[in-house]
């Protein structure tokens, strides 16, 4: 194939996590959004999660999905493009979501597997304050801990549903 080359050896440029992240933080400075995480897997398909400290609609994930694709050539390089909100059942990423969520119930994982469901009194740079509910089971009073943030594999919101 002298003169032409194979689509298949084409060098394929990959859409990068800096390059999203870069876009999205343009079409969000000055309003109450952020970045919480940006992935992109395989095939450039990029997911973008965004959260805000009151609430995000969809006219915000719309706006930001236009802002990416019109900054973006799907000439040189395709790609598949998801944004939305940061999910209740997603765990917390980052310090301003902590901040946001303090007077609601976690369950949080620790990097030693164990276990503590608490409601959220506060955070600082370096650890969050928890209260731990009484367990009449266990004969443990209701009781306030602390948590360091490097010490946290995983914490969620727990849902609650009232009835």
């Amino acid at each position: 194939m002298r003169g032409r080359e194979s689509p298949l050896l084409l060098k394929q440029t990959m859409i990068t996590v800096n390059q999203i992240s870069t876009l999205v933080n343009e079409k969000l400075q000055g309003t109450e959004l952020f970045l919480v995480e940006v992935l992109v897997r395989s095939g450039n398909r990029i997911s973008v999660f965004i959260d805000s400290d009151t609430h995000v609609s969809i006219a915000d994930c719309v706006g930001i999905s236009r802002h990416i694709e019109s900054n973006l050539d799907r000439e040189k390089e395709d790609f598949e493009l998801e944004v939305s909100s940061a999910g209740l059942d997603q765990p917390l990423k980052l310090h301003r979501q902590y901040l946001k969520n303090i007077g609601n119930d976690l369950k949080i994982t620790t990097k030693d597997e164990k276990t503590i469901q608490a409601a959220l009194l506060g955070i600082s740079e370096k650890e969050i304050t928890v209260l731990i509910p009484e367990n009449k089971k266990n004969k443990t009073p209701e009781q306030e801990a602390v948590v360091a943030l490097n010490n946290i594999k995983e914490a969620k919101i727990i849902i609650k549903i009232n009835k």
